[in-house]
């Protein structure tokens, strides 16, 4: 029988068992398998995987496991560049375009707020979300690990927090993507644009009191629903600046 050294790093070791966490073990085995293959065997989906050295050359998904090889696996890099290395995947996950199961929705309405392309329904399907991902080049955003072993998915990342204000500090932090927040520029509803308007082109749609008292109103370029800076105004600020909060280390 033969085998091969891990090591797991990082956030890849809340998918190990206690005693494989944060340290190389031994993994035996009989028949001839990808990196790929042995890692998801392991339990760790491979789009959270972003380098593989195997005794410190870099390689790909494709590489046959070898009896006596020492493996170490990397998750995302998103503040360090491993450019010279080689990638697993063409590009790395600079472009922050989400689709959500359908257990997230909180998470995703969240994500728009900051002004992330998001895309969700509570009636999509993991074959809809995997389908999507692929087809979109969008990251995957899920709390169901069994979505993240599909082969289709190059790039997905599993939600550890069941909270959502914590779900999106996580997922901020994990990519690195507060500075690329934009808050108020897509509808929470639809995931559409938001565009300034002038007020009489939204004047049939407004109640008689917020014609009286507010004139800047944006509206959702796919949707239409339009918003303002009402008496809610200073809360949604409030929540923002929370959600922006990097968390401490």
């Amino acid at each position: 029988m033969a085998s091969a050294r891990f090591r797991f790093y990082a956030e890849l070791n809340d998918f190990l068992p206690p005693e494989r966490r944060q340290v190389e073990f031994e993994h035996r085995f009989e028949r001839r398998s990808s990196i790929k293959d042995m890692i998801e065997s392991l339990g760790v989906p491979h789009p959270e995987v972003e380098l593989i050295l195997v005794n410190g050359r870099s390689v790909d998904f494709s590489y046959i496991v070898r009896d006596g090889d020492r493996i170490s696996v990397y998750p995302v890099f998103e503040r360090l560049d491993v450019s010279p290395r080689l990638r697993l995947r063409p590009e790395p996950l600079r472009d922050p375009r989400f689709v959500v199961d359908c257990n997230l929705g909180r998470l995703a309405r969240y994500l728009r707020l900051l002004g992330f392309d998001c895309l969700y329904r509570n009636d999509y399907s993991d074959d809809d979300v995997a389908t999507i991902s692929q087809q979109q080049h969008r990251i995957v955003l899920t709390r169901d690990r069994r979505l993240l072993h599909r082969r289709i998915i190059d790039h997905g990342l599993f939600v550890r927090s069941d909270r959502p204000k914590e779900q999106v500090r996580e997922v901020l932090k994990r990519l690195d993507l507060y500075r690329l927040a934009r808050p108020l520029s897509r509808c929470t509803r639809c995931n559409g644009r938001l565009q300034r308007v002038r007020k009489a082109r939204v004047d049939a749609q407004l109640e008689p009191k917020t014609r009286l008292y507010y004139d800047d109103f944006l509206q959702c370029e796919d949707c239409g629903q339009v918003y303002w800076a009402g008496s809610h105004h200073r809360r949604l600020g409030a929540l923002i600046e929370e959600l922006l909060t990097p968390p401490p280390e």
